[in-house]
């Protein structure tokens, strides 16, 4: 990650170059630093506003921990510049090898056995910089060290994606990817099927990948120039540049001839030092291309990926909570309207549960309403309900007028008008709840849209949601719930 002013200077071609070109130059390297500046620190007053307005109740918060957890953990690392290299590979490809050779000491675990990494590992990596030796200041220097240094570098190694119970590693894999800003996929010869598929995965997410042609010294060097010509012009010419295909030997074995105690010889095998050199010089290249802006794009689409999944479980859980609230608000409606025989009464008080529940919808929300702009919405769905909302009115003020009078008659007759008033109770009172789910039910989609229609207008919408619910389904549970609860009452 390029520290201000420590742009590679490039090598003058034209003696005649004046200091006009170079200033101009040297000011389009400033500019640059300064736009991926502000590319980061865009990312972390994006991803600090993401935080601080999750807006979850306790009860939409349990469950969403570990995102949540995920998301502090992207500002930690927008906050401390850290950028994550992780490798894949399938087994015995040296994916620990490698890591352990760019750290020069042995931190990731390594063996002779397949699938010894059985989880993430992670190492921090400080790079410090400086200009090439004897150079001309092209290429930078890489000292790996854990000490000091102004870029911190985070390796992980992951499972071997060919491993038992692959489905979990693979998917760890996939975590673990969506996370990183650069990926090291390890191959120790010709590319597999498997291999293919899998890079083919990674490279949808659309990461900066290094193609890594490991232990090369297993190879005669024709052979292993063969191979890794083949995998560049024919296996992975579809997904990778030139550019990106680094061939290393991590943890090579060089032939070494002992004398034994009785005088004769024998070769034996002993571990050299590492081949890395290339790949340490094309990370340091990205990194220093790249590096803030790839950190701060890669934080932000995985901060997105993360809010839409916290905001996709927010949204069911007040799905939920918005249709017992809609459903309480039903039974209460229509248990009110079916015991009560005063006409004016039955109307108010149907429209005050209706505006009780859109306030308590706002509530759920998290949408500021007031009493008046409740009344307004309620009007609003109203008119756009049309039919239904003529049809409670009728039944309200027709079916109250005759529930009066057979409420009147049940104690002149002995009883004998009960059971005709309990069916226009009923009927009256389904009508009413149905009238109430309704305007549930368009509040609901209203708020959950941010409070807005969209651009097809209240009448749309409304007419919309009315046309999708099953009336007859519907008022046949509402008349089945107010039969039980009115037979309660008269026991």
């Amino acid at each position: 990650m390029n520290p201000r002013g420590s742009h590679p200077a490039r090598p003058d071609t034209d003696g005649d170059r004046t200091d006009l070109d170079r200033q101009l130059d040297e000011a389009i390297f400033t500019f640059a630093d300064i736009q991926e500046d502000l590319n980061y620190k865009q990312a972390k007053d994006s991803l600090r506003h993401l935080l601080a307005t999750l807006d979850l109740t306790p009860e939409e918060r349990a469950g969403l921990e570990g995102e949540i957890e995920s998301l502090g953990t992207m500002l930690d690392k927008l906050e401390e510049s850290i950028v994550q290299i992780a490798a894949f590979g399938m087994v015995g490809r040296g994916k620990s090898s490698l890591l352990n050779a760019l750290l020069g000491q042995n931190l990731f675990e390594t063996g002779p056995l397949h699938g010894v990494t059985q989880s993430a590992q992670g190492a921090n990596w400080r790079i410090d910089r400086a200009p090439l030796a004897g150079g001309d200041g092209e290429i930078a220097q890489v000292t790996l060290t854990a000490t000091s240094g102004n870029a911190l570098v985070e390796l992980i190694d992951t499972p071997g994606i060919d491993e038992v119970d692959g489905d979990t590693r693979e998917a760890l894999a996939r975590e673990v990817a969506a996370s990183a800003d650069l990926i090291l996929f390890a191959i120790a010869g010709d590319l597999t099927k498997v291999e293919y598929d899998a890079l083919s995965q990674l490279r949808e997410a659309g990461k900066p990948i290094l193609l890594v042609f490991n232990k090369i010294d297993q190879y005669p060097e024709a052979d292993a120039l063969a191979i890794y010509e083949k995998i560049r012009d024919e296996r992975v010419k579809e997904l990778l540049s030139p550019e990106e295909i680094v061939m290393a030997a991590a943890a090579p074995l060089t032939a070494e001839a002992i004398r034994r105690p009785d005088g004769t010889r024998t070769v034996q095998m002993k571990r050299g030092a590492p081949q890395v050199d290339a790949l340490k010089l094309k990370i340091l290249e990205i990194l220093d291309r790249e590096g803030k802006s790839l950190v701060a794009l890669n934080t932000l689409l995985y901060a997105g990926t993360v809010n839409e999944q916290i905001v996709e479980r927010k949204m069911q859980i007040r799905d939920r909570s918005a249709n017992r609230i809609i459903w309480n608000a039903v039974m209460t409606k229509a248990l009110a309207i079916a015991l009560n025989p005063l006409t004016v009464v039955d109307v108010l008080s149907g429209a005050a549960i209706d505006v009780a529940t859109i306030l308590t919808l706002s509530r759920l929300y998290g949408i500021p309403m007031t009493q008046t702009g409740a009344v307004d919405l309620l009007q609003k769905i109203a008119i756009g309900m049309g039919g239904i909302g003529a049809s409670e009115l009728l039944a309200t003020l027709g079916l109250s007028s005759l529930k009066g009078l057979l409420g009147a008659a049940t104690v002149g007759t002995g009883g004998a008008a009960l059971v005709p008033y309990l069916s226009v109770a009923l009927t009256q009172g389904s009508v009413a709840g149905f009238s109430s789910y309704g305007i549930g039910q368009v509040t609901k989609a209203y708020l959950a849209n941010g409070a807005s229609w969209g651009n097809d207008g209240p009448k749309a919408v409304v007419s919309r949601i009315i046309a999708s619910l099953d009336e007859t389904s519907i008022m046949g549970r509402i008349k089945e719930e107010l039969r039980e609860k009115l037979s309660a009452r008269r026991g």
